[in-house]
């Protein structure tokens, strides 16, 4: 079943767009194939939870003013201190029409190496790109890492299983994850009673000379 999101079409613009978020809406832009520039607002307790479940590669079906157009959420903009949305973007697409999207990765699993071995997953990659009709897109990709057992061990593009209609445009070679050796903790021995007392005659004495070249002059 489509995920349906209602939008209306906005005549304010600017500064005036705080008025709409105060009001519980999120101004929102619609652009892509065969349509013009709209300019929109969409609730944002119905945008939350559609890009909850949507997130940027699952279509939409937004619907304004009866007619639903298939989109993508293609950008949001968050208030950092509210985590709430400032601003959204929908990408038209044609649903007959292979589109290249950005898919996050999702880690899963245990690393034997980090587990056993005090080792650090490193991840170079959150996201790849795939190509696929929009309809094919995957909404994340799962990475097992529970084959990492040796410190220096990566996982590579190529290792992503590709479960879907879909192909990963990324060079099979590129690394997502590896395992580092660990960080050697260097223990600092604290300042003993006697190093400071001496620290602190040196510059009683260094002092002293100085009160007694200027009494000479």
């Amino acid at each position: 079943m489509a995920i349906l999101l209602k939008a209306e079409k906005r005549d304010i613009f600017g500064k005036k767009t705080e008025a709409l978020r105060q009001a519980g809406k999120v101004p929102a832009e619609l652009y892509g194939h065969d349509t013009d520039n709209l300019h929109l607002a969409v609730l944002a307790s119905d945008l939350r939870k559609v890009f909850g479940e949507a997130g940027g590669n699952v279509v939409v079906d937004l619907e304004i003013e009866g007619v639903k157009h298939p989109v993508l959420i293609h950008d949001t903009s968050v208030d950092p201190l509210s985590d709430e949305f400032k601003s959204v973007d929908f990408y038209k697409v044609r649903m007959d029409e292979e589109i290249v999207s950005s898919v996050p990765l999702e880690f899963v699993g245990i690393a034997p190496a980090v587990k056993d071995l005090g080792g650090i997953l490193v991840k170079a990659m959150d996201e790849v790109e795939v190509e696929a009709l929009p309809a094919n897109l995957p909404k994340a990709l799962e990475i097992d890492v529970s084959g990492l057992i040796e410190l220096g061990q990566s996982l590579f593009v190529k290792d992503i299983p590709v479960r879907g209609d879909f192909k990963i445009v990324v060079d099979p070679e590129t690394v997502i994850a590896t395992i580092s050796e660990p960080k050697e903790e260097v223990e600092v021995a604290p300042a003993t009673v006697e190093s400071v007392v001496v620290e602190t005659e040196e510059k009683k004495a260094a002092r002293e000379s100085e009160q007694a070249a200027e009494a000479e002059e």
